[in-house]
């Protein structure tokens, strides 16, 4: 097997004051894996790839410190793989090109390589393209990992020739399992009180590489038979940022939750998410234009005031800047998430553009139209209309569709905050068209 950062490795390795705790963990076959029992347990699809002694071109994606790059290497060694490992941060495609020339010296010499990209995302089009052809001959089998969205970071033709393999944060009793992997290391428990202990496995954000390395600097910082408390152990660790990246998958995650807390009425998950995006860096003005788009689409005239007081609020950031604009945009999400629901004006807008697609340029009856000419006039253009102001009721119930049209509703209010009203309105000018309808019949 070959590893482009090999020699580095034994270095660090062979020196065992600098080598960090998560790499002398480092399980040493699959059974001492912890986490992801749903790709390596009886029936998972990484044990039945090793019990066949065939792997096939996947894409790992999860989480940081989930085990993508343990597991890969551990395939490569039990189904005996020659195993070329690159990282897409550091290499280019003269690495690629000599990745390509050693499999395939491999390949006639009866070896299979499994080349494995980490952050195989940050490869450009073009590079991503240049594996395609080494994989369609078997001149490589392709592991690449990601914590990015395969959908959105990688190529189509790469993805349909490789299989999507999702790996899951681990969980508590997984971060358990690390400490007491720590703890035997280190040879003394963990010196940390109960409460202390479950605020760093929350640290640790389901990420085994995380707590390790926090492990390794609280053992660092305290002596045998000390115990720390809640507020000692955040004096020696800085708190970990919670896992954002406003250009990427999480980003999307976070703002589709809040859109759907809002829409479902839960005030309490939507400031949530709105404080987990802030906390991350999120761009507040692109929160308020999300925000502004959901008191249309969400709440339209159920509640007419909410387009307004999106408005302000956006204003309100502007003016205060960060942090106190903040409180205005916190302000909005409560206020539009208890706000009544309504998508009517949305619906009717999305059914009268396909209206007008299908039925093409169609000309407005003459009868509204405006007749500036003696010709347009002579045509018929404006004659009969009716100045709604001058009949009784303000209304003169024409048909201002095309004359050739059917009349459609597009808008359907709901029984719901002020659509209630515009429903009875609606309901009477309905009502004074129909009369108008069946007295012209009677004529």
């Amino acid at each position: 097997m070959s590893d482009l950062f090999a020699d580095e490795k034994e270095e660090i390795l062979s020196n065992k004051t600098h080598c960090p705790l998560a790499e002398k963990l480092r399980p040493k076959s699959l059974d001492e894996i912890i986490g992801q029992p749903h790709l390596l347990g009886k029936n998972g699809i990484l044990r039945r790839m090793v019990k066949a002694k065939r792997l096939s071109s996947m894409i790992f994606w999860g989480p940081p410190g989930t085990g993508k790059t343990t597991i890969a290497r551990l395939l490569a060694k039990e189904v005996d793989y020659d195993l070329q490992q690159i990282s897409a941060i550091f290499s280019g495609v003269a690495e690629l090109k000599k990745s390509f020339a050693k499999a395939k010296q491999s390949l006639q010499q009866g070896r299979q390589t499994l080349l494995f990209i980490d952050e195989i995302h940050r490869f450009n089009r073009a590079q991503q393209d240049s594996f395609l052809p080494f994989m369609e001959d078997g001149t490589i089998i392709l592991l690449g990992a990601t914590t990015e969205n395969p959908s959105f970071a990688l190529n189509s033709a790469l993805l349909s020739r490789a299989q999507i393999v999702n790996f899951k944060p681990l969980c508590l009793d997984d971060l358990e399992k690390i400490l007491t992997r720590a703890c035997l290391q280190y040879k003394r428990d963990l010196p940390l009180k109960k409460r202390a202990r479950q605020i760093l496995l929350r640290f640790a954000d389901g990420d085994g590489r995380m707590l390790l390395n926090l492990v390794e600097e609280i053992f660092s910082s305290t002596k045998d038979g000390e115990q720390l408390d809640e507020k000692e152990l955040q004096q020696i660790l800085q708190r970990r940022a919670p896992l954002y990246d406003k250009g990427q998958d999480e980003h999307y995650n976070l703002i589709s939750a809040l859109h759907k807390s809002i829409r479902g009425s839960d005030a309490d998950a939507a400031i949530y998410y709105f404080s987990r995006m802030i906390m991350g860096g999120e761009d507040p003005l692109f929160l308020a234009r999300r925000l502004i788009r959901m008191a249309s689409e969400d709440i339209g005239l159920a509640d007419p005031n909410a387009l307004s007081l999106a408005i302000a609020a956006r204003d309100a950031y502007q003016m205060l800047g960060s942090p106190e604009g903040e409180l205005a945009l916190a302000q909005l999400v409560i206020y539009l998430a208890l706000a009544p629901k309504s998508n009517a004006v949305y619906m009717a807008y999305k059914n009268a553009t396909n209206f007008a697609k299908k039925h093409g340029s169609i000309m407005p009856p003459k009868i509204i139209l405006n007749a500036p000419t003696k010709l347009m006039k002579e045509q018929g253009y404006g004659k009969n209309y009716i100045y709604d102001h001058d009949t009784d009721l303000g209304f003169s119930a024409q048909n201002y569709f095309p004359d050739n049209i059917k009349r459609e509703q597009f808008y359907l209010p709901v029984e719901r905050g002020f659509e209630r009203e515009l429903k009875k309105r609606l309901d009477y000018f309905c009502a004074l068209r129909s009369k108008k309808e069946r007295q012209e019949k009677e004529k």
